[in-house]
């Protein structure tokens, strides 16, 4: 996904089989067969030693060809630590809905609303349910709740979807610094019982979206908890495959239409992916980071581009987990509940994201020819692992992860 081998992919190591083995080898090649990568994938998808990413450097760090807008607001101190491109406009996807849950809560307190409504601000705002946003956008004036957004919180940089493209709510124009005075409005400003309601269900992100997409990338895989979360993404060809049984369509964002022409320079059609939130104990900074990524860029290099970009920010209450970041390869990659295959799959990685292991076991002996493997490594962030063939490096054995002591 991420990297480009910078040399021939280096076949596993083949272990000589026995009469048992063998017979492992024919039952995990009928368990794996939908994670195999496309035909020719196995000898085409490079495992090498560069693919592991070595320690973050200063910050802000953008990857090569994406379109990056930063703010990180250390609320402690008052002070931003960073700041690029700031005030410039991505589609807002899904973190618009943040505006849409504050507009519904003006003036009505959480504990009066129906409970037809709990639900569906719930499923919005953790699981960024996009039938619960259409609902919210006709319901209530659909670009007038932009408008009245804009001037309650004082957005300078907010703007409502283009003309002609009115019901798409995910076209919204937000910049990284309105995204923060967003943030500032539901910690310092609103209603206590709002700043809860909102903030305990933006702590409670799920991994799997709604719509099977995996959306915790960005702030929710770079810094240990306490964190709280709501992401945005469009334009990705791939279904989503977050789950262990995900067969959900391409990814929307409310009719996103693909020959779009944006309005005030804010782009329509590149593969946008944006994590926001806070991060800290008592939430004490609050991190936007808006991207747009180049045609056809698959969720998983996007994905991981983000991630490296968020790792090298200045973040003041943030604290890194523990392990190293890998490279992946293949399609549908099983993150699997213990080392082996079988009726324990947990969820499939998006397409070659990188992935931070925490340490390495021995474990079934899987087959993926020309491969042959039975190390597994254990991913801390999905609480699973995934067999050490689809690490993107040439050693069976990874040689800088230790080795799992605990039982996970």
């Amino acid at each position: 996904m991420l990297l480009t081998s910078r040399h021939s992919p280096t076949r596993s190591r083949r272990t000589p089989h026995r009469t048992l083995a063998a017979a492992a080898v024919l039952l995990s090649l009928a368990f794996i067969c939908a994670a195999l990568p496309h035909s020719g994938a196995a000898a085409a998808g490079p495992r090498t030693a560069d693919d592991r990413q070595s320690a973050a450097p200063r910050s802000p760090q953008v990857p090569a060809g994406v379109t990056a807008g930063v703010a990180v607001f250390d609320r402690q101190a008052g002070t931003f630590t960073e700041q690029l491109n700031a005030s410039a406009t991505f589609r807002s996807a899904s973190v618009v809905k943040l505006l849409l849950a504050l507009d519904f809560l003006w003036n009505r307190s959480p504990a009066g609303i129906p409970d037809a409504d709990r639900a569906r601000l719930d499923a919005m705002l953790r699981s960024s349910q996009d039938s619960a946003a259409n609902h919210y956008w006709s319901t209530y004036g659909g670009p007038s709740i932009v408008d009245r957004m804009i001037t309650r919180l004082g957005l300078v940089d907010t703007a409502r979807p283009p003309a002609g493209y009115e019901g798409y709510w995910g076209y919204t124009a937000l910049s990284a610094r309105d995204t923060v005075k967003i943030y500032r409005h539901i910690l310092e400003t609103a209603p206590a019982d709002v700043r809860d309601f909102i903030m305990q269900r933006l702590r409670q992100s799920t991994r799997c979206a709604s719509d099977s997409f995996d959306q915790h990338f960005g702030i929710a895989a770079s810094f240990n908890r306490p964190w709280a979360v709501k992401q945005g993404w469009s334009a990705y060809s791939a279904k989503g495959t977050c789950g262990p049984d995900s067969s959900t369509p391409a990814r929307t964002q409310s009719g996103s239409v693909p020959d779009a022409a944006g309005a005030a320079g804010v782009d329509l059609t590149r593969p946008a992916l944006h994590t926001t939130g806070t991060v800290g104990s008592g939430d004490r900074s609050i991190v936007a980071v808006l991207t747009l990524h180049p045609d056809g860029t698959s969720y998983g290099k996007a994905y991981t581009d983000l991630g490296r970009l968020t790792r090298s920010l200045n973040v003041p209450g943030g604290t890194a987990p523990t392990g190293s970041w890998y490279g992946t390869w293949g399609s549908d990659v099983a993150v699997r509940k213990d080392p082996a295959l079988g009726d324990n799959l947990l969820t499939r990685l998006p397409a070659g994201v990188e992935v931070l292991v925490g340490c390495q076991k021995k474990g079934q002996v899987v087959s993926v020819p020309p491969y042959t493997n039975d190390w597994w490594a254990y991913l801390p962030q999905y609480g699973g692992y995934v067999t050490n063939i689809y690490i993107s490096h040439p050693d069976n054995q990874l040689p800088d992860v230790p080795l799992c002591t605990e039982q996970h």
